[in-house]
C-alpha cells in the first residue's frame, strides 16, 4: 500500500468540513490540553500569531484572548471548518483565512508565535511544514505543538482505532498514524532537524469521562477529523454496532457505571 499524499490530504479536508460544528461543540473536552499548550506559548498583547490546522478556530479563540491589541490568525486547509469557526468567534482580533502548512502563504517574519494544536502528525512533509513555520516566525518567535502520545498510552484515539481494525477490513489507502511522533526524543529530534532551538517537550494528561461506550464513540467521531470522511461512508448498522463493540477496548478506561480516557499528549515549544 503507497501513500498518496494529495489524496490524504483531501480526507483531511472532507473529514474536518464535516464535523466541523460538532468539533467545536466538543471543545469542552479539550479545554486543559488547550490551557496548556497556550500556557507553553507564553503570550502577550499585541503579539501577532498564527494557528495552523485551526479546524473552526477553539484554540484561536482561546488564544485571541491573550493577546489584546495583537492578531490571531486561524488557518486551515477545511475552509468548512473556518467558515463555521468565523461565525462563531466573538474576538474582534481573530481572523481566518485559508493555507496549507506546507505552503503557507504569509510573509517572512510576520508571527511571533505559531501554534499547532493536534496538527503536526497529519501533515504529510513536516520537515517542510517546519520549514515554513521558520519562515513566518520572527527571529526569536516560538512555535508550540501538541501531538498525542504513544498509541498505548492515548485511549481517547487509540481504542476506536483498535475497535475499527477488528471489525473493519483493511483500508485501501495508507493514512498516516495519529502516534507518529508519540515518542517524545522523536519529537524533539525532528524540530531540532528543522532548524529550532531551546526545544522543551513534556507531557500533559488529557482526561475525558464518559457515560457510556456509545457516547465515547460518538465522542471519537466528532475529533477524528479525516478519518470521519471515511466513516462517513459505513450503513448506520454498522456505526451503531462499532459504537457497541468500542466497549471491548474500553475496558481498561472503565471507572463505576462510565469510562474515563486518561490519554498522553505531548507539548512540544521551540524557539526560532
Amino acid at each position: 500500500m503507497s501513500f498518496d499524499p494529495a489524496r490524504f490530504k483531501r480526507e483531511e479536508r472532507a473529514g474536518y468540513n464535516l464535523i466541523a460544528a460538532r468539533y467545536a461543540e466538543s471543545a469542552a473536552l479539550r479545554t486543559g490540553l488547550n490551557a496548556a499548550l497556550i500556557g507553553a506559548a507564553d503570550l502577550q498583547p499585541g503579539q501577532a500569531v498564527l494557528d495552523l490546522a485551526s479546524g473552526p478556530g477553539v484554540l484561536a479563540c482561546e488564544a485571541a484572548r491573550q493577546v489584546p491589541g495583537g492578531l490571531v490568525v486561524a488557518s486551515d486547509i477545511a475552509e468548512q471548518a473556518l467558515a463555521v469557526g468565523r461565525r462563531r468567534a466573538p474576538e474582534t482580533n481573530l481572523q481566518f483565512a485559508a493555507a496549507d502548512a506546507e505552503r503557507l502563504t504569509f510573509a517572512d517574519g510576520a508571527f511571533d508565535r505559531v501554534l499547532c494544536g493536534l496538527g503536526l502528525m497529519f501533515f504529510p512533509d513536516v520537515p517542510r511544514a517546519l520549514a515554513e513555520m521558520r519562515r513566518v516566525l520572527k527571529p526569536g518567535g516560538r512555535a508550540v505543538f501538541s501531538v498525542w502520545g504513544e498509541e498505548a498510552r492515548a485511549p481517547l484515539v487509540s481504542c476506536a482505532l483498535q475497535c475499527i481494525r477488528r471489525i473493519l477490513p483493511p483500508p485501501k489507502v495508507e493514512r498516516l498514524s495519529p502516534f507518529r511522533f508519540g515518542e517524545p526524543a522523536l519529537l524533539r529530534r525532528t524540530l531540532e532537524a528543522a532548524g529550532f532551538a531551546d526545544v522543551d517537550v513534556h507531557v500533559h494528561v488529557l482526561s475525558c469521562a464518559f457515560d457510556s461506550s456509545q457516547a465515547y464513540w460518538q465522542a471519537f467521531r466528532d475529533l477524528a477529523g479525516g478519518a470521519a470522511a471515511g466513516l462517513s461512508r459505513l450503513p448506520e448498522a454498522t456505526l451503531a454496532r462499532l459504537g457497541e463493540e468500542v466497549a471491548q477496548e474500553l475496558a481498561p478506561c472503565r471507572q463505576g457505571a462510565g469510562y474515563v480516557a486518561q490519554s498522553e499528549v505531548l507539548i512540544a515549544s521551540a524557539r526560532v
